[in-house]
């Protein structure tokens, strides 16, 4: 992450916006009353959606649990799963 001054943000401003959206980079903007970080919104909207599904009961012992059984082939096909629908 990058950290640069409000006056230089404000500066590069179009330059820091494409960098965010295009090249994904993160920038952490200092100012005296504050500081901010600088990212696109689909980046933001990932975070987001992470924080949600990691505030869900019991959602981490399921990850593992299932990463230990993709990881031991322990996993169904598709087919297996829904069978033929068409």
């Amino acid at each position: 992450m990058t950290t640069l001054t409000a006056t230089a943000a404000r500066k590069d401003l179009f330059d820091l916006v494409k960098n965010v959206t295009n090249k994904h980079e993160v920038y952490h903007i200092h100012h005296r009353s504050g500081d901010a970080v600088l990212l696109s919104e689909k980046d933001y909207d990932s975070l987001v959606e992470t924080l949600e599904l990691l505030s869900i009961p019991g959602f981490r012992e399921s990850m593992k649990k299932s990463i230990s059984q993709m990881n031991k082939d322990q996993t169904m096909s598709f087919d297996e799963v829904l069978g033929d629908i068409g």
